[in-house]
This record gives C-alpha cells, structure tokens and sequence, in this order.
C-alpha cells in the first residue's frame, strides 16, 4: 500500500472518509490510486486542489460502505470496483451494512494491489466469458456457527463467493478455531480466490501446465475427493516440508490458490514497508528471491513485535525453499498475465 496525505501535510489511509487533522473529505481516485482530499461544488460534485470534478461511489452515499471516486461525468452511480458486485449483503438484516463494509474494505485492498501488479481486471458485466464477478451472500444456515456453514465460501466460472459470516469476527474466529487453522480474514480469502480466477484467466499452454504439475502436483486429480479426503484426515503428513498452509496439501490447486494469496500478502506488505520507510526499496525493483529474503526479514519483525504486545503471529507461515519455488512460479504467471 502506498502512503497517503491529505493537502494539509497529515497523514491519511486508503479506507479514510475523512482528514483527522482538517476534517477535508477524502475519496480514493481509482484511476491514477490516490486518495484525493475533496471540496464539494453542489449538487453531489466534489472537486480536488486542480479543479477535477469527481461524485462519490453511490456505495458510499447510499450504504457508507466505500469512499471510491468516479469521474463526475460517469452516467454509471458505482464506482470501479463496486461495478463488479453480482450479489450484496442482505441489508434488511442486522449487522450487514457492517458486514458488508468489512467485505468491500477488502476487496478494495486486493483491487489495489492487483492493479498495482498490473493486472487485467475487467467486470463480468463487461465480458461474460473472461470478466469476475463477486457474490457476498448468507445462505440459510448461516446464524449456525460451524464450519460447514461457510461452504459457500469460493470459485466458481467467473464468480468469487464470499458468505457474509466471513466478515463477523466471532463466527470467523469461531471457525478458525473450530477447524484448527492459524490464520482466517476477509483479505485472505478473496486474495486466495482471485489466485483460481486468474489461472483460469491465463488459460496455460502445455509447457506452463507441465510446470504446475511438476510443482503443484496434477490439478486433475478429483477435487471433490481430495476436500473430503482433508476435512475427514487431515492435512498431508509432513505438509510443513512442502505447503505454505496445512490447507495448500489439499489439492493442487488450492496449493496454487494459497501460494497466489500469499504472493498478495508479501507483495502489498513489503510495499507498505517501502512506502513507511522501512525497506530501502519497492519491491517493484527485486527479484522475487529477494522479496522472499526481504519478506522472511520483516515477517520476523512484525511477529516479534506483535508478541511484544500480547498478540498472535502477525504472519504464521514458513516460506521454504519449496514453497519459494512455488512463488516465483506464482511471479512468473503474473508477468504473463501482464503482458
């Protein structure tokens, strides 16, 4: 993430509404990813220090669940990324405009991070066949807190579903508990699901699949059986030799899936590290065995520093020499892709 700052010097946040110093009203521009302190004109126009006329996502005015910018002249009320939502978080029920915005906060940040990287990012409004769309729904079973009740929670033909209870902390956590696991957040889950979108988006000639395999294992192998196979044993014996998370050991392609989240999660938290001052360089500049030696640095630090106040891990995984080999896979797609 990079860092921000309002027109009066202070510093601001990319989910910030509003200045804490001067009270000036911010939007995030999407176009050029800055967050842009605003004068409002009338009529729901807001304008920046160069006069550019903007309107607030009508996510925001209506809901108050995103401060993205669009273009004043857009005849479409949401902004960019909200123009990707296919389904909303129910809100006649209580709790879900809080829900919602913990949702839309993180999709925000993986957006970011993917145009950052330079990826395709299209709607699924836009391009039926190769856009990505985004389901927030609360299935029936919902108020259950187990484990199967976030079954819902995935990939599938264009479409990220994340169920609404991912963004409650008390059933995540409860969850995270339940099924034994270290880490479990909103960010998380739509880093890792974006990972099957865009392997399906690059669809992979013969030497790229022969790749995967050789580093992921056979991504044909029954889907259905191998998750069935992981809730009722376990994870693979051993899976710490091999898998960034006990849940990458479950199929090839979740493996691809994980080491795609966490390739997100090094990538944004070593340029929020650069952009604070706490890293010499952007990892724009490094070689993915350095950002993985950077990152194996700062993870450290961060965990020790959580420690010092009586917090868990802030990241809880092991990148080894196996799973760098995995991530420099998961580098080289992304350059494809980006080409």
């Amino acid at each position: 993430m990079k860092r921000f700052r309002c027109d009066c010097g202070s510093q601001v946040f990319f989910d910030n509404g509003h200045c804490l110093s001067c009270g000036a009203r911010l939007g995030f521009d999407p176009a050029v990813r800055e967050v842009r302190p605003l004068a409002p004109a009338g009529d729901g126009v807001y304008t920046d220090r160069n006069g550019r006329a903007f309107r607030f996502c009508a996510n925001g005015e209506d809901f108050g669940v995103c401060n993205w910018l669009r273009p004043a002249e857009q005849a479409h009320p949401l902004c960019f990324a909200c123009q990707f939502n296919r389904t909303v978080p129910n809100q006649s029920l209580p709790g879900n405009d809080r829900r919602w915005r913990v949702l839309e906060e993180g999709k925000k940040r993986l957006f970011f991070t993917l145009m950052q990287l330079g990826l395709p990012l299209v709607s699924g409004w836009v391009d039926e066949r190769l856009g990505l769309l985004f389901d927030f729904i609360e299935d029936g079973r919902s108020r259950k807190i187990f484990a199967e009740t976030f079954a819902s929670t995935g990939y599938l033909g264009g479409v990220i579903t994340i169920n609404t209870l991912e963004a409650d902390d008390v059933a995540r956590t409860a969850v995270r508990s339940q099924m034994n696991e270290e880490y479990r957040t909103v960010l998380g889950h739509l880093r890792h699901e974006s990972g099957h979108y865009y392997w399906s988006l690059l669809d992979p000639d013969a030497t790229t699949r022969a790749e995967f395999t050789d580093l992921f294992g056979d991504e044909q192998a029954d889907y259905a059986a191998a998750l069935a196979a992981h809730y009722k044993n376990g994870p693979a014996t051993a899976w710490h030799e091999r898998y960034i998370s006990a849940y990458a050991s479950a199929h090839p392609s979740e493996d691809w899936a994980e080491c795609w989240g966490h390739y997100l999660h090094i990538y944004d938290a070593l340029e929020t590290a650069a952009a604070q001052g706490l890293l010499g360089r952007s990892p724009d500049t490094m070689t993915m065995a350095q950002r993985i030696n950077a990152w194996r640095g700062l993870s450290t630090t961060l965990n020790e520093l959580n420690r010092s106040v009586g917090l868990g891990d802030a990241y809880p995984f092991v990148i080894n020499e196996v799973v760098a080999g995995k991530l420099a896979f998961v580098d080289s797609v992304i350059r494809r892709l980006r080409a």
